[in-house]
């Protein structure tokens, strides 16, 4: 951010917001307070909602460009999602690789990003969330967990699980009010059967999939679950 935002852009877009009232210092703000190091640079802005990536192009677009290898305004998110394109993996020392991890984030249209949706927006997001998930059948059939309220015994066996989500406390998080609110809002889906598990967070899923040295098993069950959800 710091490398791209200048004085006289600063001037320019200070006085924008979008639609849901997300401004030209809400999407700095986590940058101005943890400036980044010569050598350890982050990327020190957010967006707030989709809407954003319009308002506040003259920003966003080039910090995009320089930590994606020049991804451009009119390029397009290419997303493969057959398996079979995979390479190695498959053949690693379960001695060594105990399980393996898949994640797959998607936000819902329509809705500002979690950073600043409002308390009825993740209600909503919410509903929506569990209502998608609770039509999942197979392997992906499960229940929902929310965060408030949930059990000692339970925490401590989603924690042993490795699937539990811990309150932000990293400072760019913090700083970006990720963290407000917490928990309420905020679950876990849990699957009947294991090793596979398909997790929702406010309004982004997370599909995890744990097994020994076999990270291929996971990549190929991702879009089932991902495209199942998508479907709802």
């Amino acid at each position: 951010m710091a490398k791209v935002l200048t004085k006289d852009m600063y001037a320019k877009l200070r006085g924008k917001k979008t639609s849901s009232g997300f401004t030209q210092d809400d999407v700095i703000q986590t940058g101005v307070d943890n400036p980044g190091h010569p050598f350890i640079m982050t990327v020190g802005c957010v967006a707030g909602d989709e809407e954003s990536y319009e308002v506040f192009k003259g920003l966003l677009d080039p910090i995009i460009s320089d930590r994606h290898s020049g991804y451009k305004p009119t390029d397009k998110h290419k997303t493969d999602l057959n398996f079979e394109n995979l390479k190695g993996g498959d053949d690693l020392d379960p001695n060594y690789v105990l399980s393996s991890r898949v994640r797959t984030s998607r936000s819902i249209k329509g809705y500002a990003l979690p950073l600043h949706n409002t308390r009825g927006e993740r209600r909503a997001m919410e509903r929506l969330s569990v209502k998608a998930l609770n039509t999942l059948d197979g392997v992906f059939k499960g229940k929902h967990y929310p965060l408030k309220g949930m059990t000692d015994a339970k925490q401590d066996q989603l924690i042993n699980d490795h699937f539990l989500f811990d309150k932000p406390v990293s400072p760019l998080l913090l700083g970006a009010v990720m963290a407000r609110d917490w928990p309420d809002f905020i679950g876990i889906w849990y699957p009947e059967h294991r090793p596979i598990s398909f997790s929702s967070f406010c309004h982004f899923f997370s599909l995890f999939s744990y097994s020994v040295g076999d990270p291929v098993m996971g990549q190929s069950s991702r879009p089932n679950g991902t495209e199942e959800v998508l479907k709802k």
